[in-house]
């Protein structure tokens, strides 16, 4: 009697970030990565790898781990609302995420602290406790050797999807690869670089499938955003905010304001006796309060404080 294949999914949040995103803005591809479909396409590569009948292979458990931005960081930079849609593309995929906050470093980028140990230790524990026949990662980081071992050990055979890419941005050449020492541990590993581009898998639903729709009008990633279409104003009151996501090559920014309320976005074009370069995030500003066809925005927008232009 045939034997079911159980399987397990383990994302590594940061590298799969970095990759769907690569994707979406440099590739030609120009979409993002569906979850669906990588676990359509894990399942089929891990019955070719274990001479297994497809329908008996089935993902018993996937899990995330990522970082996660405090709601308050969120708001700040404009990304609950993507956030939460991603959060529910995972829900729909029956993908259980694992979170802990970032931490803020002191030029204020961001740092995820140990999230590779939690990962491995969350795998290797779920391994041990449900016996799974098959170990899908999707990661490059080397720091997973020792896991890879370890599930070895336990008899579990472990599938790695991992992704080589490089792209240039704004001058500076971004690479990312996949750590050699944990392609020689794994039992199957699959460079998904190489399969999405293959010549002979361009007409395969499988690989096809790896996306999701691209809707039309989604604009390049530095593509400068048009000015919006006239707005209103709601009366001549300069009120005072705060510059909190700002940008240039896009053309548009976010303030947040002084006394309350939501974010409001601008476009370029509604500076005031000052230059997009002059701005910065945290500076003062002022603006009209306006009604767009999406809502409140502010218009003719002026920097405030020692940056503010002479008059």
């Amino acid at each position: 009697m045939p034997t079911p294949c159980r399987i397990a999914v383990f994302y590594d949040g940061t590298y799969f970030n970095k990759v769907t995103n690569y994707y979406l803005y440099q590739h030609e591809r120009r979409a993002r990565l569906s979850i669906k479909g990588l676990h359509d396409f894990i399942v089929a590569e891990v019955a070719k790898a274990e001479g297994a009948d497809p329908r008996l292979c089935q993902i018993v458990d996937a899990s995330y781990f990522r970082g996660r931005l405090t709601a308050q960081m969120a708001q700040e930079r404009d990304k609950l609302f993507g956030e939460r849609l991603f959060e529910d593309m995972l829900l729909r995929a029956d993908v259980n995420l694992f979170q802990q906050h970032v931490s803020v470093l002191a030029d204020g980028s961001f740092e995820e602290r140990r999230i590779d140990v939690w990962m491995a230790l969350e795998c290797f524990e779920a391994t041990q406790l449900k016996h799974y026949d098959v170990v899908v990662l999707l990661t490059g980081d080397g720091d997973f050797v020792p896991l890879v071992r370890k599930l070895a050990g336990l008899g579990t055979r472990v599938m790695l999807l991992g992704w080589d890419f490089s792209f240039e941005r704004e001058g500076k050449q971004y690479r990312t690869q996949v750590s050699g020492a944990l392609l020689d541990k794994v039992h199957y590993p699959v460079m998904m670089d190489k399969v999405i581009d293959a010549r002979e898998r361009r007409a395969d639903p499988l690989v096809n499938n790896l996306f999701l729709s691209r809707p039309a009008d989604l604009p390049p990633r530095n593509a400068p955003v048009p000015a919006p279409a006239p707005a209103e104003v709601e009366d001549a009151l300069e009120r005072p905010g705060v510059l909190v996501n700002w940008f240039p090559d896009k053309g548009y920014g976010f303030i947040r304001p002084v006394l309350g309320g939501d974010n409001l976005f601008f476009h370029v074009s509604e500076l005031q006796d000052c230059a997009a370069d002059q701005l910065y995030l945290q500076c003062s500003l002022s603006y009209l309060l306006a009604r767009g066809d999406r809502g409140p925005v502010a218009k003719q927008v002026r920097l405030l404080g020692e940056d503010a232009p002479p008059l």
